[in-house]
């Protein structure tokens, strides 16, 4: 849940659930209230269903939702953070 005031260019982070391993380097991620896939490139071997920290600087926000640079922009929630 978002603690305070958020403001554009602030770090966040967000919560991903391991979906599968694509390949060496990469996972599939599900990152809540995010309705498209995500892949990131993983050197540290996570394996499905384990939970990771994703962090990004904030490019937008509104009452409802916040834009996070993860590479690619992602909107989530802002109760998700």
């Amino acid at each position: 849940m978002a603690t305070g005031k958020i403001g554009i260019g602030d770090l966040v982070a967000v919560t991903a659930t391991v979906r599968r391993r694509v390949d060496e380097d990469t996972v599939s991620v599900s990152i809540p209230s995010y309705n498209f896939p995500h892949s990131i490139i993983d050197h540290s071997k996570v394996k499905r269903g384990q939970q990771i920290e994703l962090t990004g600087e904030v490019t937008r926000f509104d009452e409802d939702s916040v834009t996070i640079d993860l590479g690619t922009l992602v909107t989530v929630a802002s109760t998700r953070l």
